[in-house]
């Protein structure tokens, strides 16, 4: 028999040896402290979209400022009438978020507040969304522009000249403190528009749910696809170059993706060359993974992940195939399911709200992708090479005894290892950096690499009865009836049920991919089986059959994306990398929101 809850996060055994493991993260984070009635008396999911991988304490900055960036804007800033944002936890490492709604009784006041104040951004989208380029801009410059050398030996004499006073040590921390604050004020704009964006969105969902009680949920996100948005220009400059490398006859220079030098001399002068310098600032600045974590490699400063794509796409053309995007095929597509739905409706009156609700989606939905590069990409890129500029400062100093190690301390912590270094940098005495942080350091990395061997439990605590969150719906896709399926995983069976994220039904054999140094792995007609898929793993698209993740709901990266590349997908199925093997063949119907297991 199914259960009607799950476990309570105080029931929860961690791996063993992990002893203190609250300690990586600000005391608010972790569970307890005060709040165990509050919290065990809520739903809580883990968010594997975002942080599949034990947090260390600077990569849980990037979570707690995201989510808390997140629920400000609905509540604070737009007044979204039914949801005030989410809530956010750590358990043994691993985030866990729960949707927070607003008191049934509150919700008709806040409809007047969230029209005039998202109305103000609906009327003046393309003016509004032009400074939002340009505020992202600004800030990677700003970023670009700190400056976390080493303290010099003397001042610059300019200082005494010009009556500065101000020295390097005040400017390091300044510049310290600066960062914290970009970071923050990346993630205020990250949400600025992307809630808006799924508001829309799900306004027209309302309505079309009202209006046709029957539709797919596939067929109402068919009528914003054919897009063409930003976050895929680093997948289709890809192509180009591989064009040019075959029309130059420079195709064999990928054939050895990770001889990155033997690649660049092959191509030297080369018109492909020529281009990969034109686009790659700042469309390489894209990540393998999703921007969150700092092990994410960066298509810049590993140009052997970007090669192996062109290597693959080089194949494609001597073989005769055509490898874009067949977006006049997903474009008819689309209009004829306008057509069809809307010749549906009776009136004038309604037929305008349907023309009015799908014109907004339509023009607010390409920033649900485009932000995806501009901020976890473009801007996270920058942001980790900052990091691990200061982190090369601290070792380099003496302060860490690697550069690496500045992930395992608390962004408030390194505020007190650079007073450290300023304070004994003035007098020229030895800090106590070394000898207090070591210790601290090594056993944190003893607690983060169990906890990065733990499985966690993919939801805690009181199923709600509703979830009116959007971004829990249409992001994580993490719905009513998804959590009643996950109550009843002790189903046996092979057979899988998720978001109908993709049409079209697709057969073959499983590969599971967890990470991506596995989609590397990939191999043409296998279907992706995956806990979600990273922008940056595009280029394996027009390799698979299909695609099947974990979590994520119909405004997923992994179901907007399938569906712009006609790949059929499966999304939010809960348990697929759990039950599924590689090598399994399955069957995946993307119009059905299936995934039957045919042969073991």
């Amino acid at each position: 028999m199914a259960e009607s809850r799950f476990p309570s996060p105080f029931e929860i055994e961690g791996p063993e040896g992990v002893e203190g493991w609250e300690d990586l993260y600000p005391y608010s984070v972790p569970f307890g402290d005060g709040r165990k009635d509050y919290e065990d008396n809520r739903f809580w999911f883990w968010d594997s979209m975002h942080w599949g991988q034990a947090l260390t304490p600077w990569d849980s900055t990037f979570m707690e400022m995201a989510i808390a960036s997140l629920s400000q804007m609905n509540s604070r800033h737009y007044r979204i009438p039914p949801a005030d944002g989410v809530d956010f936890r750590v358990l043994y490492g691993y985030p866990y978020l729960s949707p927070v709604g607003v008191d049934p009784d509150k919700i008709e006041a806040r409809i007047p507040q969230f029209m005039e104040r998202a109305g103000h951004y609906f009327m003046n989208w393309d003016s509004l969304y032009e400074g939002w380029l340009g505020k992202i801009r600004t800030t990677i410059e700003e970023v670009e522009s700190l400056n976390f050398s080493p303290l010099p030996e003397m001042e610059d004499m300019a200082i005494i000249t010009e009556g500065v006073a101000l020295g390097s040590g005040y400017q390091l921390q300044r510049d310290y403190h600066r960062f914290k604050d970009l970071i923050l004020q990346t993630w205020q704009y990250h949400f600025e528009f992307l809630n808006l964006g799924y508001a829309a969105y799900l306004d027209f969902f309302g309505f079309c749910k009202e209006a046709f009680p029957s539709i797919p949920d596939l067929a109402i996100a068919k009528m914003v696809a054919g897009v063409e948005v930003d976050l895929f220009r680093p997948n289709e400059e890809l192509k180009v170059i591989a064009q040019k490398a075959v029309d130059e006859g420079l195709a064999r220079a990928f054939d050895d993706p990770e001889n990155v030098e033997g690649t660049r001399s092959a191509l030297t002068g080369s018109a492909a060359q020529a281009h990969w310098d034109e686009v790659s600032e700042p469309w390489f600045n894209f990540t393998s993974g999703n921007g969150f974590y700092h092990f994410d490699k960066i298509w810049k400063e590993h140009p052997q992940i970007p090669y192996a794509f062109i290597r693959d796409y080089i194949t494609k053309i001597e073989e005769g195939v055509d490898i874009s995007r067949p977006i006049e095929a997903i474009r008819a597509e689309r209009d004829r399911v306008i057509s069809e739905y809307r010749d549906l409706l009776d009136t004038d009156e309604d037929r305008e709200a349907f023309d009015g609700k799908l014109g907004l989606a339509g023009v607010v939905f390409p920033y649900v992708e485009n932000h995806n590069f501009y901020i976890e990409h473009w801007t996270m890129s920058v942001i980790w090479r900052k990091l691990k500029e200061l982190g090369a400062t601290c070792a380099k100093e003496g302060l860490l005894p690697d550069a690496g190690d500045i992930v395992y301390l608390r962004r408030d912590e390194v505020d007190e290892l650079l007073w450290d270094y300023y304070s004994n940098w003035a007098v020229n005495a030895p800090t106590a950096a070394a000898h207090h942080w070591g210790p601290i350091i090594e056993r944190r990395k003893e607690i983060h690499a169990k906890l990065s061997d733990w499985n966690p439990p993919k939801a805690l605590g009181e199923p709600p009865e509703v979830i009116t969150e959007p971004f829990t719906i249409m992001l994580w896709g993490i719905t009513s009836d998804s959590v009643s399926t996950w109550l009843g995983s002790d189903d046996e069976s092979g057979d899988l049920e998720g978001m109908a994220a993709s049409p079209g039904v697709a057969e073959g054999k499983a590969r599971l991919v967890f990470n991506p140094e596995d989609v590397a792995d990939l191999e043409d007609g296998e279907i992706m089986v995956a806990p979600i898929t990273a922008p940056s793993w595009a280029p394996a698209f027009p390799k698979i059959r299909a695609c099947v993740t974990d979590i994520g709901g119909m405004m997923s990266h992994a179901a907007i994306v399938c569906r712009e590349y006609g790949v059929p997908a499966v999304t939010g199925t809960g348990f697929a990398t759990s039950k599924i093997t590689t090598g399994q063949l399955i069957r995946v119907d993307g119009s059905a929101g299936t995934v039957t297991i045919v042969e073991e």
